[in-house]
């Protein structure tokens, strides 16, 4: 078969895989561009596998024009920037020798060596400059069937990088079968090997984790790795139960997939440390949890948090303790954040010093905000 879009006639990869071919050397794409473009889903990343070294590849693209990049040139990438489009071009490698973390890898020329160290058989898919798919390890079959399957076997893939435990199940949620479930072996390697987990940075952890539950719909495979014991390793304490109905009412109002709307829903100790949260996903995280406990109600909640935030804690609240949305969701969430609190410590200078004008800001912004927001500035002070 042959895949076609704008990635795979963009003019910069067509232009050097020409100049590749014609020095009488190979290239292909590879990976994701290919699973994605198979699936007929966007492709965001053109990756370029080939048989040239690294040396030759950054001569060769320096020839037509183009600037490379050895951001990788140790392990045989080079990143090679065409038309303001960076393409990632890699050297087929064969593993050496492995630790669970990083692996040494030598050059090679045979394009079914550079398959065989890949992680699953959906990303060891290859397409000629025309489109021709190449498919040195029966992985077509497997991507159609949606079937996330290991190259060769799952223990020794998991071995050689105990990441792949998590990028197993960001792989299920994101191109998985769910109706199928989860493969047995796969998953009893996955809880065989699960105590490598600990060896991994929490920053690699931590992107395997958001990208999982960035997906449409990650809680069957986050249930599975409660179940193999594996969430508890990544998020001691969290508790996947309202997960499920968490995606159901994104679903209903159309809300796009948020990792950290996600993440609060799960809980767990110490989530920022363990996933190494940036400032602005902890602040984020800290507020959604911070609502989900208080006691506002609607409107009183997407005023005091804004629309965004204030919608994601009331479908938080819906999903943790079971309740429906109302019909009129989207205007109440307006109305709140819509309002503005008329009253300021000026309007009552003068009557009140220090800290009683804050005790009185307080008491007239409970009176306000109970009347649905109604109450005026007039009305307010008169009282």
């Amino acid at each position: 078969m042959k895949v076609d879009g704008d990635w795979r006639r963009h003019e910069g990869a067509q232009a050097l895989m020409g100049a590749i071919a014609a020095s009488g050397f190979r290239s292909l794409f590879v990976g994701g561009c290919v699973r994605n473009a198979v699936l007929g889903a966007p492709v965001l990343d053109i990756d370029i596998a080939t048989d040239a070294l690294p040396q030759t590849v950054m001569g060769l693209a320096d020839a037509v024009g183009f600037k490379p990049v050895p951001t990788g040139v140790d392990h045989g990438t080079v990143t090679v920037v065409a038309n303001g489009h960076p393409l990632e071009v890699t050297t087929f490698r064969k593993d050496v020798e492995t630790d669970g973390r990083h692996a040494v890898v030598t050059f090679s020329d045979d394009v079914a060596e550079d398959a065989a160290r890949r992680d699953f058989t959906m990303n060891a898919l290859y397409a000629e400059a025309d489109g021709t798919v190449v498919d040195p390890l029966g992985g077509l079959p497997d991507l159609h069937a949606r079937r996330v399957r290991f190259v060769g076997d799952p223990g020794t893939r998991i071995r050689e990088d105990y990441l792949r435990i998590l990028r197993y199940f960001r792989f299920h949620a994101w191109y998985g079968d769910p109706d199928a479930g989860i493969d047995a072996e796969a998953l009893a390697a996955c809880a065989e090997g699960a105590e490598g987990l600990a060896g991994l940075s929490a920053e690699r952890i931590g992107q395997e984790t958001l990208k999982l539950l960035g997906a449409r719909d990650p809680a069957p495979a986050i249930g599975a790795m409660q179940q193999s014991g594996i969430l508890m390793r990544v998020l001691p304490g969290a508790d996947p139960a309202a997960l499920a109905p968490l995606v159901h009412l994104e679903d209903l109002i159309g809300a796009e997939p948020d990792p950290i709307r996600r993440l609060a829903a799960l809980g767990g100790e110490d989530v920022s440390d363990r996933l190494r949260l940036s400032k602005r996903q902890f602040k984020g995280l800290e507020t959604l949890r911070e609502g989900l406990g208080s006691e506002g109600g609607l409107e009183e909640t997407a005023w005091r948090y804004g629309r965004e935030q204030g919608q994601d804690i009331v479908l938080l609240r819906a999903a943790v303790f079971s309740a429906p949305l109302p019909a009129d969701l989207n205007a109440r969430l307006d109305t709140g954040a819509g309002a503005v609190f008329p009253v300021r410590g000026a309007d009552l200078a003068g009557k009140l010093e220090g800290p009683a004008i804050g005790r009185k800001l307080d008491e007239l912004q409970r009176r306000w905000i109970d009347s649905g927001f109604t109450l005026d500035r007039e009305t307010l002070l008169k009282g």
